[in-house]
C-alpha cells in the first residue's frame, strides 16, 4: 500500500487542481509557474503540516455543501477614530488629516453571511467575549436560522461555548468550523473588506453615529453581490 504523505498530496492537488476531480487548484498551494506578482501576506501556520491537510481536507469537501444552506458567521471592529488612509493634495504636499488619538472607542460588529444577504447584525461596544457571543447567538443568530442550515465559523474560542452548539442544534442547524488559519475560506471577509472603506469614508466620531452607519451601510449588500463574495472562498453556487 502506498504511503501518502503531505508532499504528495501537495504535489498531486498542484497538478491537478483538485485529487479526482475537476477543480481549480486551491489557492493556499503553491503557484506552478514564477512570475512577478504583488505580495499577498498570509499567515504562515498555514504551512504546518497538520494545519495543510486540515485544508486540504475542507477544500476537497467544499464541492458537496449546498451554498443555499450556509451561514458564515465572523467578527469585525470599528472606532470612532477610523478615518480614510488616502486623499489628494497638490503634488510634492503632505496631506493631513485630523483623527482622534487620546480619546475615541472600539465597537465590534458580528454579523452572518448567506446567499441571501447579510443576517444576524449586532455590534457591541468593546471587544466580544464568551458570555456576548452566547447572547447573540441565543437572542439574534438562532431567528435567522433554518432546520437544515450549516453555521460556519473560524475557531475563535468564545465560538466553542456548549451554549452555542445547543442553541444551534436546537434551531435545527448544524455547527462547523473552518479549519485553523483559514479567513480564506470565510466568504464574509470579502463583505467586511468591502465595508471596512465605506466606514473609513464616513469617518463617525461617536459610537452612535458609527452603529447607525453601520446599520445603513449593510443594507447596500445585494443578493446577488453576497453570492459573489462565495465564489473567491471556494464555495460555488447555482
Amino acid at each position: 500500500m502506498r504511503k501518502i504523505t503531505t508532499r504528495a498530496q501537495v504535489s498531486s492537488v498542484g497538478r491537478t487542481g483538485h485529487a479526482g476531480r475537476h477543480r481549480h487548484r486551491p489557492p493556499f498551494l503553491p503557484a506552478p509557474r514564477h512570475h512577478a506578482q504583488k505580495k499577498t501576506g498570509y499567515a504562515t501556520e498555514q504551512d504546518r503540516a497538520d494545519v495543510l491537510m486540515r485544508r486540504l481536507a475542507w477544500f476537497e469537501a467544499q464541492p458537496d455543501l449546498d451554498p443555499d444552506r450556509l451561514v458564515f458567521i465572523d467578527e469585525t471592529w470599528a472606532s470612532t477614530a477610523i478615518a480614510r488612509t488616502h486623499g489628494r493634495a497638490p503634488r510634492g504636499e503632505r496631506l493631513r488629516i485630523g483623527v482622534p488619538f487620546g480619546h475615541w472607542q472600539t465597537t465590534t460588529f458580528v454579523a452572518g453571511l448567506r446567499l441571501s444577504g447579510i443576517v444576524a447584525p449586532m455590534v457591541l461596544d468593546g471587544p466580544i467575549n464568551q458570555r456576548a457571543f452566547d447572547a447573540y447567538v441565543d437572542q439574534i443568530l438562532v431567528h435567522e436560522l433554518k432546520p437544515g442550515d450549516i453555521v460556519i465559523m473560524d475557531n475563535l474560542s468564545s465560538h466553542k461555548s456548549p451554549a452555542v452548539r445547543t442553541a444551534i442544534k436546537a434551531a435545527g442547524a448544524e455547527l462547523r468550523f473552518l479549519p485553523p488559519y483559514s479567513p480564506d475560506f470565510n466568504p464574509i471577509e470579502n463583505a467586511f473588506a468591502k465595508l471596512k472603506p465605506l466606514l473609513r469614508k464616513a469617518a463617525e466620531r461617536t459610537v452612535d453615529g458609527l452603529w447607525r452607519t453601520i446599520g445603513s451601510l449593510i443594507d447596500l449588500f445585494t443578493p446577488a453581490e453576497c453570492a459573489n463574495f462565495f465564489t473567491p472562498a471556494g464555495y460555488e453556487p447555482e
